[in-house]
């Protein structure tokens, strides 16, 4: 399932082009926000994020309502751990302690579920 996840753009990196920082429930991730650059958002805007893209504006009730949706699907666990998994991309000052929940960081994700 291709999940879009709603985040807060908490910061515009002057350093890098068309790059934010987004806060989807606590953790801090960077983001590319070039596919918006006809309405590039602006801080305290929110965005639906896919893979590491901002894919679209969308109002804070929008947002609210997407995750009550994920929730609601049993898939908000794996939307975060997908906003966790952008990697590399962390931004150094963000919030919250989350971890993967990997049982065992080693093992490929295919064999975690059998």
């Amino acid at each position: 399932m291709c999940l879009a996840i709603p985040g807060k753009l908490v910061e515009i990196l002057p350093e890098q082009e068309n790059v934010g920082v987004v806060d989807v429930v606590g953790v801090r991730r960077k983001v590319q926000l070039g596919l918006l650059a006809e309405d590039m958002p602006k801080t305290g805007d929110w965005v639906l994020i896919h893979v590491g893209f901002a894919m679209s504006k969308i109002s804070e009730s929008d947002a609210a309502e997407q995750m009550h949706l994920l929730s609601m699907l049993g898939e908000k666990e794996m939307a975060m751990e997908e906003v966790r998994g952008y990697g590399l991309d962390e931004h150094p000052n963000h919030i919250g302690t989350e971890e993967p929940t990997r049982a065992d960081p080693s093992r490929p994700r295919s064999m975690e579920n059998g």
